[in-house]
């Protein structure tokens, strides 16, 4: 057995009540043949682990049917062992988490590593235990930084497969138009940061929407337009509300109308051609209204709103296109092309110690973390 210290997320009562991070010791078999056993460097700290830690949507403990599990599904890692039937992988290379456990017939990922896959762990372990599948090799002789890869592996991947399909889709009813200016927008986020660069890199009109001056100056130092999310005070849709209070109802409208506006006079009248959004119910409608004919509205997640309501009718007439994507199944290529194009998170802070990592979960969890990625140190070399 191996023994090691990590960071464990107790099962809940199974009320709904919020779940801390525990430092405990834990135990686990040595890795078979076909494993390898690692150590996390770093890490990044994701949505899917506040919503664990929420237990919201779901009860992840309960739902893996465990009494405590090991989250983390974004990180870097060096190999210490591989075992004997192990191919393209030995001790002391440098991996990055491709983290999708159970996949369907076309690769795709329908569970993931230190979230709902049953009997797994994540990087806030310091030992784990992977399959070879679960890791792609980081370009030799990198040129970047191991804190940039831990960011990498969640955030970018997932932004190079919704990418791919989102600007797909457009191009599918809109390549006779190919001299019309193409609008990409999105609601910020990592994901939503590194699909505006893959846009800007095709050529295209790329427009971040930030909550606050640090990400603002971020983005434009990336080269992105702007917009100040603060300028619509009100836009956060609530249908009950909306429907049932008047006062409510007014400031709704006059913060989308005034978006909206703000959209007219950035794409001449045409609309939003491709919209990343990553946030959901809150945004739905005015995401909606801001879209262009032929528009796509693209998602790889839900901070808040599982739930949407469309109009059928009114988005065949326009013939939006709805583009839902998760995980990815293409992490080494976009490895590859991060590494060519220098396509990588960019941190404007420092990597978070091993025993802070429960602040950086309460402060996360509170909306007090003001970067993009939130990297922290397991390993650090």
């Amino acid at each position: 057995m191996i023994t090691t210290e990590a960071w464990v997320l107790p099962r809940g009562p199974g009320d709904g009540t919020p779940g801390e991070l525990r430092l405990e010791r834990i135990s686990f078999e040595e890795p078979s043949d076909d494993e390898v056993l690692v150590e996390p460097l770093y890490g990044c700290w994701e949505g899917n682990m506040t919503h664990a830690l929420e237990r919201s949507p779901v009860d992840v403990c309960r739902q893996r049917g465990e009494a405590g599990i090991v989250l983390g599904n974004a990180g870097v890692v060096r190999i210490l062992h591989a075992g004997r039937s192990v191919r393209g992988l030995r001790e002391g290379d440098l991996c990055g988490l491709a983290s999708g456990v159970d996949w369907d017939p076309a690769g795709y990922p329908k569970t993931i590593l230190g979230y709902d896959a049953p009997g797994t762990s994540g990087v806030l372990a310091k030992r784990l235990k992977l399959r070879p599948e679960q890791l792609f090799l980081l370009p030799p002789a990198t040129r970047h930084s191991l804190p940039q890869w831990a960011a990498f592996t969640i955030r970018y991947v997932t932004a190079w497969d919704n990418w791919q399909v989102a600007h797909g889709a457009w191009q599918l009813q809109m390549k006779h138009m190919a001299q019309r200016p193409v609008h990409v927008w999105s609601w910020g986020g990592g994901v939503g940061l590194g699909e505006l660069l893959l846009a800007r890199e095709a050529g295209l009109q790329a427009t971040m929407i930030c909550g606050s001056d640090r990400r603002i100056a971020l983005c434009e130092r990336l080269g992105l337009q702007t917009l100040d999310r603060r300028r619509y005070d009100g836009l956060a849709y609530d249908d009950a509300r909306f429907a049932g209070d008047l006062a409510y109802r007014r400031r709704y409208m006059q913060a989308e109308l005034a978006f909206l506006d703000d959209v007219r006079q950035r794409t001449d009248g045409a609309g939003v051609s491709i919209f990343i959004d990553n946030i959901g119910a809150s945004v739905y409608r005015a995401t909606l209204n801001a879209l262009a004919r032929q528009g796509v509205i693209a998602t790889s997640g839900w901070k808040t709103g599982l739930q949407l309501a469309v109009n059928r009718g009114r988005e065949c007439i326009a013939r939006h296109i709805h583009v839902y994507t998760h995980g990815s199944r293409n992490s080494l290529e976009a490895s590859v092309h991060a590494e060519r194009a220098g396509w990588l998170p960019p941190l404007d802070e420092p990597a978070w110690p091993w025993d802070r990592i429960p602040e950086l979960a309460a402060r996360y969890g509170r909306g007090e973390v003001d970067t993009y990625f939130p990297v922290f140190e397991v390993n650090p070399p």
